[in-house]
């Protein structure tokens, strides 16, 4: 089953963070993200720029709105992605309960319903 383990938490500048909270949050994300690929789980994996450059397109009565910034106003924010395939939700939590972010901020995990893949819609299985 695949899954997109999303990762929430407090956004921060590496300013905020400073060299060596960087630093180590780097390694950390790194070793996570060994781990998952040499578990052969790891399909992709994505470090979101802030939601400061972030663009939202909405639709309400039918005329495009384009809006600078997320189109939640929280705290905390989407910072990135891990997309896996493993055997079942058991061992998808397992997975994010090995995620660096979790000592500050919730991991989302949501089975795909359906992917895009070699021209076609396909279930996730294919």
């Amino acid at each position: 089953m695949r899954y997109t383990l999303l990762l929430h938490y407090p956004e921060m500048s590496a300013d905020d963070l400073g060299p060596d909270a960087l630093a180590e949050g780097m390694r950390e994300f790194d070793a996570y993200a060994q781990a998952l690929d040499a578990a052969g789980v790891l399909q992709s994996a994505e470090v979101l720029q802030p939601s400061a450059v972030t663009t939202t397109v909405t639709a309400p009565d039918g005329a495009l709105r384009v809006q600078d910034g997320p189109f939640a106003d929280t705290k905390e924010q989407l910072g990135g992605t891990f997309v896996i395939e493993v055997d079942d939700l058991d061992a998808a939590i397992g997975w994010a309960g090995q995620a660096p972010s979790l000592a500050w901020g919730a991991i989302e995990i949501r089975p795909t319903a359906i992917r895009f893949r070699d021209g076609a819609w396909a279930p996730p299985e294919v």
